[in-house]
């Protein structure tokens, strides 16, 4: 019979009490108490991996799951509950800390697409909507660029959770109805862009004047023009709006400055809370402005 010992970790699992395990070792990180109480707050059991643990001198050391050990305490409210353990029960102080630094090495993170549509095989009402929508202008969710394909996935969920559904719908009208499926016409900047003029300026920005004064520039030629004034989105939405100014009378035109104090959409749905984020208008290329404001993948 064939061995495979050499192929198989050398392991065995116990139920251990949280307050019998320790995770103070040097190489460890540092514990992270918002991450830990975000996870409690959206704790699934399904979710919750074993801890690894290597025993030495009838110490139980965490070297892998410090923080799933501190989640299920504070959502169970006690340190005596138990956590499935993987022990290796001969393992040096060393070898630990080597497995630590390079246990996420050769992992495969999955992509913003991957997780999109594995939601949708979930049922996530948030990914069935924003899939409908889509599917709505006859587009499609797709991992890379394509001719009607959006693969600007982190974007749209970004929008979405930021603005709400119709800053979203309006976000796709425009940009299909301005470009009609130009390339990169429904890149992650440019609906970006326009999701940010969209909830600065709401009704007072007419959708009509929005596709004559863009309809007649190329969506390169909008691009260079916003790299030009600053990086991001936000060049985006700028350039945007001085052309749908130009030519405007003064009373008719929308200011450049509410791109920078306007309230956020923190729902999406039809009932949501509004914070006011203000923000200095600065015209140059500030970086700071831009991190503030920044939707960007």
């Amino acid at each position: 019979m064939d061995d495979y010992s050499a192929y198989v970790p050398n392991v065995h699992y116990e139920l251990i009490p949280i307050k019998n395990l320790v995770s103070n070792q040097d190489y460890q990180r540092n514990l992270s108490i918002k991450h830990v109480q975000k996870a409690a707050d959206n704790f699934d059991l399904c979710q919750i991996n074993p801890v690894k643990v290597s025993r030495r001198d009838g110490i139980n050391y965490v070297f892998n799951g410090q923080h799933t050990i501190e989640i299920v305490a504070l959502v169970s409210g006690s340190r005596e509950t138990p956590v499935w353990c993987m022990i290796y029960d001969d393992l040096i102080y060393e070898h630990e800390a080597d497995i630590f630094a390079n246990q996420m090495k050769y992992v495969k993170p999955l992509l913003p697409y991957e997780i999109f549509m594995a939601n949708l095989e979930a049922g996530s009402d948030k990914h069935l909507i924003i899939n409908s929508l889509v599917e709505s202008y006859d587009l499609i969710i797709t991992s890379s660029s394509i001719p009607g394909g959006i693969c600007a996935v982190s974007t749209i969920e970004q929008i979405y959770d930021k603005y709400g559904y119709h800053t979203l719908d309006r976000t796709l009208r425009l940009c299909i109805g301005t470009w009609e499926g130009e390339n990169h016409s429904l890149s992650a900047n440019m609906l970006n862009g326009v999701a940010r003029l969209i909830n600065a300026f709401g009704d007072s920005l007419r959708d009509d004047i929005f596709k004559e004064k863009n309809g007649i520039f190329s969506v390169k030629q909008i691009i260079r023009n916003a790299k030009e004034r600053r990086v991001g989105s936000l060049g985006y939405a700028e350039t945007l709006l001085i052309n749908y100014n130009k030519k405007m009378q003064t009373h008719s035109s929308l200011p450049m400055e509410k791109l920078y104090t306007h309230k956020v959409r923190t729902k999406p749905t039809d009932e949501y809370d509004e914070d006011t984020i203000s923000i200095p208008y600065t015209p140059d290329n500030s970086e700071d402005a831009e991190e503030q404001l920044s939707l960007d993948i």
